[in-house]
């Protein structure tokens, strides 16, 4: 497999950033770390064996990207504003400056060929951030795959809002979203899976993914959203299980 090191310093973090790349070709992903995770959870949490297989067959490249969750979502003793702010940066630094050299780095290994989009996939925290990227960019994001994640603002902000907190939260927008807005088309063309566990530390994070699936319906967005048994923890034994049953369909 092929494996690359890369380490970018980011204009709109003013901070050196490092990414991984697994593989050489194929479909791009983007893999967002659990909570206050690092870009090298992928490997070390052994999600990669879970992807091993179609990387080394040229069908996905997956990206690692690294976080800044200690200072954003995480840190609630601190201003809310502030650490929104921090986190729209981030955001910044993801769309602007990872996803056009994701674009350029995955057209080499596929001659030339620039993909439609990227893959969005993400457990716990990276849930959310998958599922994030996914709904305010569909023009640069074509799948998601986010598993036992929480989708609204609320566990790390309370009941604070501001306009930056509400475009991050994807309960409140897509809930507020006009039924004409060209998103939702762009939406229903993509592959929508958001998958939850309801044993032991999955209530909270089941409950916002009934809360999703709510606003989605009532929009007209179609997704696929699953409901594993009551054994199924908030574990990395299972979303390895997940991640395994819904890879073939999302590439």
């Amino acid at each position: 497999m092929n494996v690359e090191y890369h380490k970018r310093y980011s204009p709109s973090l003013n901070r050196d950033m490092e990414f991984k790349v697994y593989g050489h070709s194929g479909h791009p992903c983007i893999y967002f770390p659990c909570q206050n995770g690092r870009f090298y959870d992928f490997e070390n949490f052994k999600m990669v064996d879970v992807w091993a297989k179609y990387i080394d067959q040229g069908r996905v490249q997956v990206f690692t990207v690294d976080t800044i969750d200690g200072e954003t979502w995480s840190a609630k003793d601190r201003n809310p504003h502030d650490r929104i702010a921090r986190h729209e940066q981030w955001y910044h630094y993801v769309v602007d400056e990872l996803v056009p050299e994701i674009f350029d780095k995955n057209a080499q290994g596929n001659g030339g060929y620039r993909a439609e989009g990227i893959i969005t996939f993400g457990c716990s925290m990276g849930a959310m951030h998958a599922a994030n990227f996914f709904f305010r960019r569909p023009d640069l994001f074509d799948a998601n795959l986010s598993l036992s994640g929480l989708y609204s603002s609320r566990d790390s902000f309370g009941d604070y809002m501001e306009p930056l907190i509400y475009d991050n939260s994807p309960i409140d927008y897509l809930r507020n979203m006009p039924w004409d807005h060209p998103y939702i088309k762009m939406y229903n063309e993509r592959k929508i899976i958001f998958c939850v566990g309801q044993g032991a530390w999955e209530d909270e994070l089941r409950a916002s993914t009934y809360e999703l699936e709510d606003v989605l319906f009532s929009k007209g967005i179609h997704a696929w959203f699953d409901y594993w048994g009551y054994d199924v923890n908030h574990d990395w034994d299972w979303w390895f299980k997940q991640a395994a049953y819904f890879i073939p369909y999302i590439l």
